[in-house]
């Protein structure tokens, strides 16, 4: 971040018109015959490319009982097929020079390679074989599901933080999957079968389900001619189903949560609101939320590391956090760990506080202006890089959103006014859509 600061001082000084530039990636999108969508974004600076495979389905998608089930078959991807033995495909990405690696989330599951520009066509022969080819045995199960548990048991079990991040999780959505953690319910993950594998395999990872993302020294002629050698000889799923998400009822009653473990060494307060996500064709209310994260709690000169941690000493560390890119409701959220002998609830008072003071007292401009610099040289820094560029457009194909809305996005978020902002932030900063938790020792005491 110092960097980036540094460069845009230097920026201001050198080079005042740069930031009004357009931030202009070089993206071709189209179809194949098949429904599979393609995208093609272009960085000749160096010879090195990203291939992602990118599937319409995520944890959300899942059926009710069968939780994890799409980071399970996330991990069976890496099996054997009717090419290629257990463990072929990844070793050879790495005989070739090229890493890859694959991840689920709520909305998506994505695999990727990142190799020489010259390897692209055996990455598309790889990918294109597992997208249909898959070879399962219970074997496999048995292994794998272990594999998993024990992934659960290390990132979250042994985490008092991601266990009652699991918990806000769930009380803050009544109805909807995102409540469900991505690696699923332990006593579910327990369960997962052969049949509940390919099951979701055979519904979901089909070419018309499916993104495919080349970012780096690439043409768009070259990927189609490509593209359609290898995915567009695999039929569509015609029986795939419609992309139908329960949603969430009004909430209209502010929640708690107190967690408590032995392992936690610093408490502290979590508060999550429900939030719009990015819309297509409606980005607006999404781009004030990000600009409001930014100026409550995103960095040393934040609306709130002012006030909890430089006026009053409440606070060691604050922070606000939103991403909009979901395909359904996203939430806005603000963490406070207090300094030492200050307790969770006058930790919680001063943050009420210090909204209320907020949204009585506006956006200051000369900290937008800063705020929106900042995110203009981020922006330019990250078209640096071939890996995070496919993954932002990946993400936004994914959630709802088309190419352009999401090359829209950051000359949407330079035009954000004050009124917005304010406007975003009473909507969204409401007690009854909120959970408030306190993550705490085993033996602190509740006092609310």
């Amino acid at each position: 971040m110092k960097a980036v600061l540094s460069w845009v001082a230097a920026a201001c000084c050198l080079a005042g018109p740069l930031f009004a530039t357009t931030i202009n990636d070089k993206v071709t999108s189209f179809e194949l015959g098949n429904g599979m969508q393609v995208v093609v974004i272009e960085d000749h600076r160096a010879p090195v490319l990203q291939h992602m495979v990118w599937y319409k389905a995520g944890s959300a998608d899942e059926p009710k009982g069968a939780s994890g089930v799409a980071h399970f078959l996330e991990h069976l991807l890496f099996k054997a097929t009717d090419k290629m033995e257990a463990g072929e495909f990844s070793a050879t990405v790495a005989a070739n020079g090229g890493r890859d690696n694959a991840f689920t989330s709520y909305d998506y599951t994505a695999y990727f390679q990142s190799v020489a520009a010259d390897r692209l066509e055996l990455m598309m022969q790889m990918e294109s074989d597992r997208m249909v080819n898959i070879r399962l045995t219970p074997e496999n199960i048995a292994t794998e599901r272990d594999v998993i548990i024990e992934e659960r048991n290390s990132r979250v079990e042994n985490n008092p933080r991601a266990l009652f991040s699991e918990q806000m999780n769930a009380v803050q959505y009544f109805n909807h999957r995102y409540g469900v953690p991505i690696i699923g319910w332990r006593h579910e993950m327990e369960t997962l079968d052969l049949d509940d594998a390919l099951d979701f395999y055979k519904t979901y990872y089909a070419p018309n389900n499916a993104i495919l993302v080349v970012s780096g020294d690439v043409v768009p002629e070259q990927v189609r001619e490509l593209a359609e050698q290898y995915y567009g000889a695999i039929p569509a799923n015609p029986d795939l189903p419609e992309r139908v998400r329960t949603q969430e009822p009004p909430q209209t009653a502010a929640r708690r949560v107190a967690f408590k473990d032995a392992r936690v060494a610093q408490p502290y307060v979590s508060r999550s609101y429900l939030a719009p996500e990015r819309d297509s064709g409606d980005q607006e209310k999404a781009a004030a939320l990000t600009i409001l994260a930014e100026i409550l709690g995103g960095g040393q000169t934040s609306y709130l590391t002012e006030r909890l941690q430089f006026d009053s000493n409440v606070a060691v560390y604050s922070g606000a956090f939103y991403s909009g890119t979901s395909l359904d409701d996203t939430t806005f959220d603000i963490i406070v760990v207090p300094s030492e002998g200050v307790e969770l609830e006058a930790a919680e008072s001063a943050l009420d506080q210090a909204l209320a003071d907020f949204l009585r007292d506006g956006v200051d401009p000369e900290q937008l202006g800063r705020i929106k610099m900042q995110l203009r040289a981020a922006q330019i820094y990250a078209r640096d890089n071939v890996d995070a560029i496919a993954n932002r457009y990946g993400r936004a194909l994914t959630s709802g959103l088309t190419v352009e809305d999401e090359q829209a996005w950051p000359d949407l978020l330079q035009t954000v006014t004050e009124d917005q902002i304010m406007t975003a932030a009473r909507e969204v900063l409401r007690p009854e859509t909120s959970v408030t938790g306190w993550l705490m020792r085993k033996d602190d005491e509740v006092t609310q």
